[in-house]
């Protein structure tokens, strides 16, 4: 059994910050990717930024001027750090891992239930 837990999401001015957490926890072998999506009001759900264990990372074009990403892999944790926040910004955030939880097994992703993040303006 596998867990993802997020965490951080508040209500925010524009033009401040925040960072969000999520922690995967349970029957891990190795994690080789974590990501976070976002879904905002009567928007599909998109990836906003991702990393690699080995610390490879990636931003959607809109946000990789204001998000960063960390990931602690000794505690399986991802940070999202979000600057200069901006109304758009304001979404239901989900981490998803991607793991696998023996050697034998296959990878596959498992998602939390988001945190709520919400900017006014």
């Amino acid at each position: 059994q596998v867990q993802v837990v997020e965490s951080g999401g508040a209500l925010v001015q524009a033009g401040g910050s925040l960072r969000l957490s999520c922690v995967a926890s349970g029957r891990i072998y190795v994690i080789s990717k974590m990501s976070w999506h976002r879904q905002g009001p009567g928007n599909q759900r998109e990836l906003v930024a991702q990393i690699t264990e080995s610390g490879i990372r990636n931003f959607a074009d809109p946000v990789k001027d204001r998000f960063t990403i960390s990931f602690d892999v000794a505690k399986n944790t991802v940070y999202l750090g979000i600057y200069n926040v901006k109304p758009e910004d304001s979404a239901v955030y989900t981490c998803a891992a991607r793991l696998a939880t023996s050697p034998d097994d296959n990878f596959n992703e498992y998602w939390g239930q988001g945190t709520r993040v919400t900017v006014s303006s």
